[in-house]
């Protein structure tokens, strides 16, 4: 929950983009808003279409492929069947996009040496659990709660998932905003809709905003929640971004929902990370890649999987990459 309302804070949208030159031909589209609560924040659906009844099932379609993810991939459904999985140890005939952006998940995973993981759960729950109790958890907690986070040791099949060790869970909070993201951007666009934007806790643009300008977001400072680092110009990617602040388990963010699959502890370097690349799942993911590699190790990173970053360290500076499109006098 409060890492989603984070990350919408760090990303918000607003009128950014110029207001003169409005092309005719987007001028005269007809826009409309849909939003809903999912994953633990509200989500929003923003599209532009000559025809209201065009747009109108456009929207709709966009709305129920939202529901559809998170009724498969939320922690906070306890009947989804993330839920179901993570409580049975086994889901039997799970839904075709489970299994399929768990695919995605593992070839991050083996793509990144395992920086990425989907079964780092039990690391969350070790540390929640200690929150609750007004302390960190300890050495031989943090241990125990490791050995049981292994993306290998997750079977996934088309006809079953199943953990090969006990007391295993996934959390896809790290990839699947962005994964839905993808999907309601290309439900949209195969209903004939060029301009959108779909937030759905990470963003997928399509086309211009109502201006006929890019569809721009402030990158606000993890330091400092009221201000911007800079303003991003979308160059049709898709962005995710992920962070220390709001979602810690000790005041000064050393302890944070981002684990290092390998120590079992958050990342100590970086306080922010946003990511552009052409997937959100692939955005959203390569966050924490990036959180664990560290701010030497991000220009490597951008060029190894071929996406753009900016990220922010634990003392406020913050370095991108030049693929990105930003406004930084703000």
């Amino acid at each position: 929950m409060k890492r989603r309302q984070w990350l919408r804070a760090t990303l918000g949208l607003g009128a950014l983009a110029g207001l003169s030159g409005l092309s005719p031909a987007v001028k005269s589209l007809r826009w409309e808003q849909r939003a809903m609560l999912g994953f633990g924040t509200t989500l929003s659906l923003r599209a532009a279409h000559e025809d209201a009844v065009v747009l109108e099932r456009a929207l709709d379609a966009g709305m129920q492929a939202l529901r559809r993810i998170e009724s498969q991939m939320s922690l906070f459904q306890p009947d989804s069947a993330l839920s179901r999985l993570n409580r049975d140890g086994t889901l039997h005939a799970p839904p075709d996009e489970l299994v399929d952006i768990l695919d995605i998940a593992h070839a991050v995973s083996r793509d990144s040496d395992g920086a990425f993981d989907v079964t780092v759960q039990p690391l969350w729950l070790a540390f929640e659990s200690a929150r609750r109790a007004g302390r960190l958890p300890t050495a031989r907690e943090v241990n125990e709660a490791r050995a049981k986070v292994d993306w290998r040791a997750l079977d996934v099949a088309p006809r079953r998932i199943r953990f090969d060790t006990p007391g295993m869970a996934a959390t896809l909070n790290g990839i699947a905003q962005g994964y839905a993201a993808d999907h309601v951007r290309a439900v949209l666009a195969s209903h004939g809709i060029r301009h959108a934007l779909v937030d759905a806790g990470e963003f997928a643009p399509l086309g211009a905003n109502s201006n006929a300008r890019p569809w721009t977001l402030g990158i606000a400072d993890p330091h400092e929640q009221s201000a911007l680092i800079a303003r991003l110009m979308t160059d049709g990617r898709c962005i995710a971004t992920s962070a220390d602040n709001l979602s810690s388990f000790s005041a000064d963010h050393r302890h944070h929902h981002i684990f290092d699959p390998h120590t079992g502890y958050s990342p100590s370097a970086l306080s922010s990370v946003t990511v552009v690349a052409d997937t959100g799942a692939m955005a959203d993911a390569l966050t924490k890649v990036f959180f664990v590699a560290g701010p030497a190790q991000a220009r490597v990173l951008a060029h190894r999987w071929q996406v753009d970053a900016l990220w922010v360290d634990k003392a406020g500076r913050w370095e991108a990459t030049p693929g990105l499109r930003l406004e930084r006098n703000i």
